[in-house]
């Protein structure tokens, strides 16, 4: 059994890519009262990652988590891109993030590297889950196959020898595009035990997910962490849908989900929540803000009750996969 299962009382924890100045600069005070508003709502799985902001967002957790007992929460972070002294002009995601250029490097020497510098910026001697970070079609087009292979010759088996020894509880992938853990969890030598999945298990898009990764990850015993519930704000009202700018079809589609949350006097933040959490292979759902309020709202919209007629809407419209696991399913 892994570590979240055994762990968490509930299948929630916390992302922190917006701490590293993900579309907006963040002031220090809020991304600390954010974090201290995560901790106070009893949450207690944090996932982070060099590429948020440079190291920004680790260096923010690292400040608040320092003084909290070790034992008492869960941490994750990834691999793949080691934090340069040198600057440059930034622009993309984390353009108001630390200017600090980033080196991309999937070999096992890189991925130790890459954990000592995690460990000094979180102010930590360990770590409890370390995830591969964006091999995926995504950021590398079609790459994404030979840094794969750099991965599985690598930081695959250094990992995994890490976790032979004890020194980290899980591994896997961490990305937004379901295929590189589909691909991972067809190995036979080094099977990831654990892996995020952001954007492709939620209430918005999950077909994929659901008719593939999923089925081979309870087949080869393998736990998901689905990122980005509401698909980086797109399903909330936000301008965001996967890290881009959201389209009309996006927005429409938001309409339609939101005409029939309103039919049921649901909140879309929790049937989100609530639909990602309900697949037995999923074992956290990490949301992510910077905003103080909006935590006490996710742990809340766990807890919502939301009633099985309004699923049953959301199949009838095509809306919701007729296969998918839902909130209140024995599953």
């Amino acid at each position: 059994m892994s570590i979240l299962k055994t762990f968490l009382d509930r299948r929630l924890g916390f992302g922190t890519a917006p701490l590293g100045n993900l579309f907006r600069d963040i002031p220090e005070e809020e991304a600390q009262e954010t974090i201290e508003s995560v901790w106070n709502e009893g949450i207690r799985y944090f996932d982070t990652a060099p590429f948020y902001g440079a190291g920004l967002a680790e260096s923010r957790l690292g400040e608040f988590l320092k003084n909290k007992p070790r034992d008492e929460y869960l941490l994750s972070t990834k691999v793949g891109r080691i934090i340069s002294d040198e600057t440059e002009q930034k622009e993309g995601l984390f353009e108001h993030g630390r200017q600090n250029k980033i080196e991309e490097s999937y070999t096992g020497d890189a991925v130790k590297r890459s954990i000592e510098q995690s460990l000094n910026r979180l102010q930590t001697d360990r770590l409890d889950i370390v995830y591969v970070h964006d091999i995926s079609p995504d950021f590398h087009g079609d790459q994404w196959i030979s840094l794969f292979d750099e991965a599985r010759k690598g930081a695959f088996r250094v990992l995994n020898q890490m976790k032979q020894e004890g020194v980290i509880s899980e591994w896997g992938l961490g990305v937004n595009m379901p295929q590189p853990i589909e691909l991972a969890l067809q190995l036979e030598e080094t099977v990831p035990t654990l892996s995020l999945q952001a954007t492709h298990y939620t209430l918005m898009n999950h077909q994929r997910s659901l008719d593939l990764l999923m089925p081979l990850a309870e087949k080869r015993n393998s736990g998901i962490v689905v990122g980005a519930p509401y698909n980086s704000g797109a399903l909330l009202g936000g301008n965001h849908y996967d890290y881009a700018e959201a389209d009309q079809d996006v927005k429409d589609h938001v309409r339609t989900l939101q005409r029939v949350a309103d039919n049921h006097s649901v909140s879309l933040k929790a049937a989100a929540l609530q639909f990602s959490s309900a697949h037995p292979a999923v074992e956290a759902v990490i949301p992510g803000s910077t905003r103080p309020d909006r935590i006490k709202e996710d742990t809340d919209a766990l807890n919502e009750t939301i009633p099985q007629e309004f699923w049953q809407e959301l199949q009838e419209e095509n809306l919701v996969s007729k296969e998918a696991p839902l909130p209140g399913d024995n599953n």
